[in-house]
């Protein structure tokens, strides 16, 4: 069999370690908000806001930063091999 030089050459796995912190920037999240005695409580208070609501409203912007984390460790095994 020859190799068709018009299909486009396969991308490797990422290396385990890059997939398991990748795992683990995902499940971070899901991990901190079901886990809901840590949270569920009134005080401190920030700005008039419980803590309850303000925890909650603070992983937002870090579970984004998790995901690009994620993102780029699987995208950048693949990109280095």
């Amino acid at each position: 069999m020859t190799s068709d030089p018009t299909s486009t050459p396969r991308r490797s796995a990422p290396a385990l370690p890059a997939r398991i912190a990748a795992g683990l920037c995902l499940v971070a999240p899901f991990v901190a908000l079901l886990w809901v005695p840590s949270y569920a409580r009134q005080g401190p208070v920030l700005a008039g806001m419980p803590f309850f609501y303000w925890y909650q409203f603070a992983w937002i912007p870090v579970s984004i930063t998790l995901m690009i984390v994620a993102y780029l460790l699987l995208r950048g095994g693949t990109r280095r091999r």
